[in-house]
């Protein structure tokens, strides 16, 4: 049963790392001014900050299709249904990413009153205009064809149309582990069995470009699997990026240091959470006032809350 509580539950993920160490107002904005600003009763500053979580960007909307996209072709294929072609997954993808333009140009007044139902996009909300920037319109227009058709030409893809002899568990869930009481969660975008191999295979589809922080997330994936089914060598584990923009693949082989260094990162990341809390047994922030805000411009100028931040920029 669902429980309105408080003050929400201490969890960590990476993403929630790399919030904290950004910008310390946001963290708080994110993960507790937010927090029940999903009840129509809530408070006013919960439902403002959370409207303003809601707010996604061109970039991170078109990924966000992407992704819900492939997941849904992977289940055609693995229920017998037909596949799309690539024309009809670009159309798709294509009619979305108009929609989303409609949602936060038109219905705006929708999205206020059901921001999790609604898009709205970062370059239509504070650039108070109706209009996209073009270089914007002509980068996602350039991706959108080769990401399709990278995807379809995946090795990825081939394992998934080479199905009976491959065994696949759901991915794409909020899965977590539990360390020390606390949830660490672990979103996996594609996870099988290759039974010729005996080996298992972890998928990550990447809509943008390498980065630094794949390889502590496809450790903290190889863990979770470990763990979760009882591997008993990091050998019997795959590790995949498929990067769409580049049509390039990279399987990774991680060792027992790599583990350490995930939980390493960790632990320390969640101890360096609870110096933000005012009571750590009910994970009660201190006051918005001690969580120090980002000096860089640059970095606020991509930021959702600009409008708390700085009032006259909205």
């Amino acid at each position: 049963m669902f429980e309105v509580r408080r003050f929400p539950e201490l969890s960590w993920s990476l993403s929630r790392h790399k919030t904290m160490l950004t910008c310390l107002r946001k963290y708080a904005y994110d993960y507790y001014v937010s927090h029940n600003g999903w009840l129509t009763d809530g408070d006013s500053l919960a439902r403002q900050a959370y409207r303003l979580k809601k707010i996604t960007n061109l970039e991170m909307h078109f990924g966000s299709v992407v992704h819900d996209l492939i997941y849904q072709i992977i289940q055609h294929v693995l229920s017998g249904k037909e596949i799309p072609s690539e024309e009809a997954v670009v159309d798709e993808i294509r009619h979305h990413l108009n929609r989303g333009f409609v949602e936060s140009t038109r219905k705006e007044h929708l999205w206020y009153n059901r921001p999790k139902h609604y898009t709205m996009l970062h370059e239509v909300y504070y650039s108070q205009t109706n209009t996209l920037p073009p270089s914007k319109i002509t980068k996602i227009t350039d991706r959108l064809h080769s990401t399709v058709k990278n995807f379809y030409a995946s090795q990825s893809f081939a394992d998934v149309l080479n199905k009976q002899n491959m065994r696949f568990i759901e991915s794409e869930k909020f899965r977590f582990m539990k360390v020390d009481g606390t949830k660490i969660f672990v979103v996996m975008d594609l996870v099988y069995k290759d039974l010729r191999q005996g080996k298992w295979v972890i998928v990550d589809w990447k809509t943008g470009k390498s980065s630094d922080e794949d390889r502590n997330q496809l450790a903290l994936y190889a863990l979770y699997l470990q763990q979760k089914h009882d591997i008993e060598s990091l050998d019997d584990i795959i590790i995949r990026n498929e990067y769409l923009l580049e049509s390039t693949n990279i399987e990774h082989k991680l060792n027992e240091h790599d583990l350490v260094n995930v939980q390493r990162l960790y632990h320390i990341s969640i101890e360096q959470m609870k110096e933000h809390l005012l009571d750590s047994e009910q994970n009660q922030p201190l006051p918005i006032e001690q969580y120090p805000m980002q000096e860089d411009p640059r970095i606020c100028a991509r930021c959702n809350y600009q409008e708390l931040c700085f009032p006259a920029s909205k």
